[in-house]
């Protein structure tokens, strides 16, 4: 974890490893709610499981795919703060120094409380407008969308 070069893959690989458990919970649950009768016909039909993945599973689970994008990328400046803070140390400062723990350091440390809180409010517009911009374009090609 002192090593600079490896400092940003680990991060990587923690946050992904981090991430599976809750995302597989939500797709099971979408998997769950296919009905077994389409699979039965179409390997009646003759298709392959390659072919009822694309044309049974990925179409009846696009909607859940759709949301957790939305989700997902809406919280995209949301680096968390907490696996980096925890994993910081003074060799690997200047690579991982995120906005969310500069806005600490500065309101905590250096007793600049107005210019952190402008900079966690542009963080926080930032975010409503990517949600607000992925989800409205998500609603014009897909008709899926939050609200």
């Amino acid at each position: 974890m002192g090593i600079k070069p490896l400092f940003l893959p680990l991060v990587i690989i923690s946050s992904i490893w981090k991430e599976v458990g809750w995302n597989s919970i939500i797709y099971l649950a979408a998997l769950s709610a296919i009905d077994p009768n389409l699979y039965e016909a179409a390997e009646i039909d003759g298709a392959g499981r390659w072919r009822m993945m694309f044309n049974i599973t990925l179409p009846s689970i696009y909607p859940t795919i759709a949301i957790l994008m939305i989700m997902n990328l809406s919280g995209i400046l949301n680096a968390g703060f907490e696996q980096i803070y925890l994993m910081q140390t003074p060799s690997t400062m200047s690579v991982s120094e995120i906005l969310d723990t500069y806005v600490l350091k500065l309101g905590l440390l250096d007793g600049q409380f107005s210019y952190s809180a402008a900079v966690g409010l542009f963080r926080s517009v930032v975010s409503l407008v990517l949600i607000v911009t992925v989800n409205t374009i998500s609603k014009k090609l897909s008709e899926i969308s939050l609200w």
